[in-house]
């Protein structure tokens, strides 16, 4: 996997068991384990479709698509990358600008909902008002 464009794609062991030879000549093994190296991928219906680029014995390039149900593939791994930047970070190098916290210990908003419906009158029951508290910190 030590190629800098493409998709790794992964079987479950199962898949390898019933491919058998057929698939052996496309597999590649490495410190994730076994996979197929591809070019470009396709994943749009029921079988995934996997265009796999090499040479010829003639030294020719050529381009190969196999194609397997989807079902068989455990996990497909992109191995696009600019050579510069490795994981979740800004790629621009400016810095990540603080967000607003969300969650319990926010403050709630201060307009009141628009989704929560009318009460509906009804005789003898007492009038009630729907209220919002904040959070307890």
């Amino acid at each position: 996997m030590n190629d800098s464009n493409g998709y790794a794609v992964f079987f479950f062991p199962q898949a390898l068991e019933i491919l058998g030879t057929a698939i052996r000549p496309y597999l590649q093994d490495g410190p994730a384990g076994v996979h197929v190296l591809c070019h470009e991928i396709d994943t749009g219906g029921a079988l995934i479709e996997m265009t796999i680029e090499g040479r010829s014995a003639e030294g020719k390039v050529v381009s190969l698509e196999l194609m397997v149900p989807t079902s068989m593939v455990r996990m497909v791994v992109s191995l696009h990358s600019d050579g510069t930047t490795f994981g979740f970070s800004p790629r621009d190098g400016q810095p990540v600008t603080a967000l607003p916290t969300v969650g319990p210990t926010a403050m709630p908003a201060q307009a009141e909902p628009q989704a929560v419906p009318a009460a509906a009158s009804v005789p003898g029951a007492p009038d009630e008002k729907l209220t919002r508290t904040p959070p307890k910190p």
